[in-house]
């Protein structure tokens, strides 16, 4: 596995990052799709095995009970010096006042939170899970600079929001000369392209490594049109259900180019849609979910392969402008 720079940082990363929302206790939060801990052992240890270091999850993720597993597999791998962990803030974990967003008491309490659950003394990457219109951007970035500065922290990250609302943060932390976000997650895929407008140039303008979520299109890029999706995933993912809507006729053209070209190359569409995220120059390392062996092996095979330009234009051609999803 290729490992690859994040951003204009000294952190090394892998290529591939293994996302942990996939693994998870069914009963706990909104997620009731994901695996548990024995089934997801053999898949995060397969990963690791291959090369992939860095493992993404979020407090929120089903209660809590993501970053409890992640922790607890990580910890079977080998030493901690060995991984990168990144994990977020934002979402709601407790009624009442402060208990979700990005204001200082929020921030302050989930970020400890996280580490216990985790049982780490620090992340890697500690990222906002979204923009709070509710706090002043400048008391955010001062919390955030305030958890790398006790080492709870290595690095900070944001994830999807508006070009201008990024921008205005990162104003804010270099304002105050205070620590500033080093990568965007964001939505990115042969299928949701607007990242390409105005966040990706200014992501690599200013050093800042991209990280893109949903790579496969919620599955939809690594199955022939059509083709149900398997697991209890499909029906029961509310957030995902919002997701690729309106545009069915463009979509429908793009999943048959990629179907079209796993077959003329022998390999599978996850493999080529996962090469073309790959090739893109603003983008540090994909998020990958796997809840079998087979995502992992694709993800793993998709940072060999190679498109040539060619093969890209095929890819893109059919691609239609639409809004942004998933803020």
């Amino acid at each position: 596995m290729q490992t690859v720079r994040l951003g204009a940082t000294g952190l090394e990363i892998s290529r591939i990052v293994l996302g942990m929302m996939s693994y998870g206790r069914p009963a706990s939060g909104l997620h009731e799709w994901t695996v548990d801990i024995d089934e997801a052992r053999p898949l995060v240890r397969r990963a690791f095995e291959a090369g992939i270091t860095a493992f993404d999850t979020a407090n929120v993720y089903s209660d809590g009970t993501s970053e409890e597993i992640t922790g607890i597999l990580l910890k079977e791998l080998g030493a901690r010096e060995e991984v990168q962990i990144f994990t977020k803030v934002h979402g709601r974990m407790r009624p009442g006042r402060n208990g979700a967003g990005l204001s200082r008491a929020a921030i302050m309490t989930e970020i400890d939170a996280s580490l216990t659950r985790l049982g780490v003394d620090y992340v890697d990457l500690y990222q906002i899970h979204r923009f709070d219109p509710l706090t002043p951007v400048e008391e955010t970035m001062e919390a955030l600079h305030d958890v790398v500065k006790a080492g709870k922290a290595r690095y900070i990250g944001a994830s999807s929001m508006w070009t201008w609302q990024f921008a205005l943060m990162q104003h804010a932390a270099e304002r105050q000369h205070q620590t500033k976000f080093v990568s965007m997650q964001d939505q990115y895929n042969l299928l949701q392209r607007e990242e390409e407008r105005e966040m990706h140039p200014f992501a690599a303008a200013t050093g800042v490594g991209v990280l893109p979520w949903s790579p496969l299109a919620r599955g939809r890029l690594a199955r022939p049109w059509g083709a149900p999706g398997s697991g209890t995933r499909q029906s029961t993912d509310e957030f995902g259900k919002g997701l690729y809507q309106g545009q069915e006729d463009a979509d429908e053209r793009i999943v048959s180019a990629v179907q079209a070209l796993a077959e003329e190359r022998g390999v599978s569409m996850a493999q080529v849609a996962l090469a073309w995220v790959l090739a893109k120059p603003a983008v540090s390392a994909p998020i990958v979910g796997a809840t079998r062996q087979g995502h992992i092996d694709d993800a793993i095979a998709a940072a060999g392969l190679e498109l040539r330009p060619d093969e890209v234009d095929r890819l893109e051609a059919a691609y239609t402008p639409r809004l942004p999803q998933g803020f």
